[in-house]
């Protein structure tokens, strides 16, 4: 009995083997895990720090190129009209208002007072100023300086026009902390994170009581994130409101402030915020916020106006002041009870804050590129020197030439009369009049203003610098001057037969060149050949001197792409764009001196220090006493040829020099013509080059000649150069005459060209005693 019950016994000896025995295993296994976890945890943790430090050790923002306009230079005398003056103020960010603070400007009539912001240039500071001045005529009379440093000259800070951007299309103007006020940076660590001073990146009873309030509220009612983790989530993670993006945030916290100071942590901050849109563009930092939303710099804004952005930081899209005006407002009077309770303020100045307005500006200073078409001429400008990379991510100042009141009358000739010549009616985009317009200052080449089609804030095909069309009649200027630079074989006066003629090549085929009214004169003088754009003359001409001599001379111009060395280029099968046209035309205006388009002035790095500067370069190309021949019959087709309607619309007394060019079926309609200050060159066209009722005189030149009409400048008068002597001569007798005889014109030679026979008029008593009676009262 005794040795059955021992089998009884066994299963607890069991039960209590096997109870021995899970512990270990499960320890072990715990043990296990725990120590998996850890490793994983700290190769994690080595990760995260090399991410965190590789970001903050390298460059920590892409920040993009600022493109600025030529600033205005306001002094008495000063060309500006009261309108210019106004929209150029608009456009740089001014507000109207008692032109007492920063930034604000009144007007009375051509009355103006402003008070300016001041701006870093290169060779200095332009300090904030209030300048009374009042606009006569276009010009600037009275101007003083009411308050600030005195000076005769005052420069207003140039607009910005545009930026060369990231990809990811954030832009941010940096600040240093030094650089922002401190109630600035104590409202904001009293609003989003009171013991930033104290954590060390988390702030576990914060995030205790936002979850309290969150699971009573049963909503996202709280965040307890501190300010680190705001920076952590914005600089190196994503909006997503996961458990791991979560726990990441707050071990990349306590990285950072392990490995950074706190005012490093702070500065990187209030340059990384989001604080809102502009189209694609986002806004990113205190810096730019306050040029986009106030126009003034942060080191000068006031409480109500800090309470603003500080109060923006919880909801930039909801409390954005311009299109959320009383979520903002309400906003702000919340930030700034905080700002009185904390004591940065006191109440009574509290209560004035809560008395202000909003302050923001109607349209923000800093916006996307208002001038596409030109910003595009900059960029491959400025891609013969500049990495695209450095161009959005440095931070570099580009300083241009673009002249804001001459790009607005551009654009509005180029609006007003395509509209007149469309007659108002529905064309499709195929088939409507498309145009381009260059406009550069005459003596140094800048270019002040550029148009690439109809409608100007469209940024695509830029027919001014893409679109090659050939240039008609545009090209006879060159192949005459390459004639008259032999002046032992012509003249201005210098017969040549306008009558028609064929060429037969070698492979058969014939070419015969027409006019364009299909007429034919005979033997006629070389200026009225030119000025009347005859096309028989000028194919005879470029043949009796040579395709290759016409060629060449385009060439020294600045034409740098393909000629064609058939004779149909002397009637300008030659294909340009606008800006080449504009090129090559400055060397006539300038008197055969090649002078290199420019639209960019200056380049400086984002503290101002310059690197690049681009100087005026000249090179002379053609003998200006053959060139002041050329712009003598380029001034007489203004007075009496193919460019005598522009002075429907231009002054009489603005003496112009220009020419007028057509292609077949009026595919292509050109003028390019300057004045004493400004060049510019007009095309009209379509895009499928499609057929047009158009010549250059009614469809390029009513363009140009409305933008002319616009701008304050000086009559074109060249200066006659050594070896030009003018004389009185009879252009159909080829010979030298007197004043006041019939017939008699008064024309340039290069010395010793002159006609060597002379005809009298001796018999017409009655002229001569007239001519002698003028004579004494000249």
């Amino acid at each position: 009995m005794k040795k059955s019950a021992s089998p009884r016994k066994s299963p607890k000896k069991n039960s209590r083997k096997g109870k021995s025995t899970r512990k270990p295993w499960f320890w072990r296994l715990f043990l296990r895990v725990f120590f998996i976890g850890v490793v994983l945890l700290a190769g994690w943790m080595v990760y995260l720090d090399a991410v965190v430090t590789s970001r903050f050790e390298g460059r920590r923002f892409e920040v993009p190129s600022r493109v600025y306009a030529r600033p205005l230079e306001l002094y008495d005398g000063a060309s500006v009209s009261s309108g210019a003056l106004q929209r150029e103020l608009e456009l740089s960010g001014y507000r109207a208002g008692d032109g007492s603070n920063a930034g604000t400007y009144r007007r009375s009539g051509g009355h103006f007072v402003i008070s300016t912001r001041g701006f870093l240039f290169t060779d200095g500071l332009e300090p904030r100023r209030r300048l009374s001045l009042t606009i006569y005529g276009d010009r600037v009379q009275d101007f003083r300086v009411l308050s600030g440093d005195s000076s005769p000259i005052v420069r207003l800070e140039p607009a910005q026009i545009g930026g060369i951007y990231p990809a990811h299309k954030e832009d941010r103007v940096l600040v240093q902390l030094e650089d922002v006020p401190v109630l600035f940076t104590d409202t904001l660590l009293a609003v989003e994170d009171r013991n930033f001073r104290d954590h060390y990146g988390i702030a576990p009873l914060s995030i205790a009581r936002a979850m309290l309030a969150n699971i009573r509220a049963g909503r996202i009612v709280q965040g307890g994130s501190t300010l680190t983790q705001q920076l952590v989530k914005n600089f190196f993670l994503t909006r997503d409101q996961t458990l791991l993006r979560k726990g990441n945030e707050a071990l990349m916290s306590v990285l950072l402030e392990l490995h950074y100071e706190k005012d490093d942590i702070l500065e990187t901050y209030l340059n990384e915020v989001y604080l809102g849109q502009a189209g694609t563009r986002a806004i990113h930092g205190f810096g730019l916020a306050s040029q986009f939303y106030f126009g003034e710099s942060i080191r000068e804004i006031e409480p109500h106006q800090v309470a603003l952005l500080v109060g923006m930081v919880k909801g930039p899209s909801y409390y954005n002041p311009r299109r959320r005006p009383e979520q903002a407002l309400s906003r702000r009077n919340l930030v700034l009870d905080v700002m009185a309770e904390t004591g940065l303020i006191s109440e009574e100045d509290a209560a004035k804050a809560r008395a202000q307005p909003l302050g923001v500006t109607d349209r923000a200073s800093y916006s996307e590129n208002r001038y596409p078409a030109y910003i595009d001429l900059v960029r491959r400008h400025l891609a013969r020197d500049y990495k695209q990379e450095d161009l959005q991510s440095e931070g570099l100042r580009i300083f241009t030439t673009l002249d804001p009141a001459i790009q607005y009358a551009a654009e509005f000739s180029v609006r007003d009369m395509l509209s007149r010549m469309d007659g108002g009616s529905d064309t499709n985009s195929d088939t409507k009049l498309e145009a381009a317009l260059v406009v550069t200052s005459r003596d140094s080449g800048e270019v002040l203003a550029l148009v690439g089609g109809r409608d100007p804030q469209y940024a695509g095909f830029n027919r001014a610098l893409d679109a090659h069309r050939p240039i008609g009649s545009l090209i006879k200027p060159f192949t005459y001057l390459t004639a008259l630079q032999q002046p032992e074989r012509y003249t201005l006066i210098t017969p040549v037969e306008d009558k028609g003629f064929s060429l037969v090549f070698d492979d058969g085929r014939r070419w015969e060149p027409k006019n364009y009214d299909g007429e034919e004169r005979g033997l006629v003088p070389l200026h009225e050949a030119l000025s009347r754009s005859y096309n028989f003359p000028a194919v005879r001409v470029g043949l009796d001197v040579g395709i290759d001599a016409v060629k060449s001379t385009l060439q020294g111009f600045g034409v740098t792409s393909g000629i064609s060395e058939y004779p149909s280029m002397l009637l300008g099968s030659v294909a340009m764009t606008p800006v080449t046209v504009a090129q090559i035309y400055q060397g006539l205006a300038t008197s055969g001196f090649n002078t290199p388009l420019r639209t960019i002035r200056q380049v400086t790095d984002a503290d101002g220090e310059a690197l690049s500067r681009y100087r005026l370069k000249v090179d002379q190309v053609a003998d200006p006493a053959a060139v002041h021949l050329v712009q003598y019959v380029m001034q007489e087709t203004m007075q009496e040829g193919t460019g005598r309607s522009a002075y429907r619309t231009v002054p009489r007394e603005l003496s112009l020099a220009g020419k007028t060019g057509t292609t077949d079926d009026g595919r292509d309609s050109w003028f390019a013509g300057f004045s004493g200050d400004l060049l510019a060159v007009s095309w009209v066209g379509r895009d499928d080059n499609g057929p047009t009722s158009l010549t250059g005189a009614t469809g390029a030149l009513p363009v140009w000649s409305r933008f002319m009409s616009q701008v304050p400048q000086h009559g074109f008068s060249p200066v006659v150069p050594d070896g030009v002597e003018y004389h009185w001569v009879n252009p159909a007798e080829g010979a030298l005459t007197d004043e006041h005889c019939e017939n008699a014109r008064l024309v340039p030679f290069i010395t010793g060209s002159e006609p060597e026979v002379e005809v009298s008029c001796g018999g017409n008593i009655e002229r001569r005693i007239r001519g002698w009676f003028e004579g004494l009262f000249q």
